[in-house]
């Protein structure tokens, strides 16, 4: 059997509120819902199952380093995947460079384009908001 191609999204954002805010941003489950629209199960825990978008999207945090870089195990019901958030204080911004690995290829675009509109790009309108 075939193993299809597995791809990685590397992505970079600019978000106007500290870092403390971001990580928090990332990690409490009322702020999530706030810019997911969603329920969310999460906190700042390594070991923590969690669950968003109504379980659609659940996993466990694998690596949790306060205000500065979250790891995230991800799991669909198409596949399994690593998340990676790192956050760097630049001036009044925080940057995040997220890292998005073990992506089929059939769904590096949506995913890639998910991104934008509805995790990181809906926390740096909440923020500009």
């Amino acid at each position: 059997m075939a193993k299809s191609k597995q791809n990685s999204i590397h992505q970079t954002y600019k978000i106007n509120a500290s870092p403390t805010k971001v990580f928090n941003a990332l990690t409490n489950a009322k702020t999530i819902e706030m810019w997911s629209g969603s329920e969310a199960i999460m906190d700042a825990k390594t070991g923590t199952k969690f669950k968003l978008w109504g379980g659609d999207m659940f996993g466990e945090n694998v690596e949790v380093v306060k205000n500065k870089k979250l790891v995230q195990q991800w799991n669909t019901k198409q596949f399994e995947s690593k998340v990676t958030f790192t956050l760097t204080p630049k001036g009044k911004q925080t940057q995040v460079d997220l890292v998005h690995e073990n992506i089929p290829e059939k769904h590096i675009k949506d995913y890639a384009q998910g991104w934008k509109d509805y995790y990181l790009g809906a926390i740096q309108s909440m923020f500009e908001g």
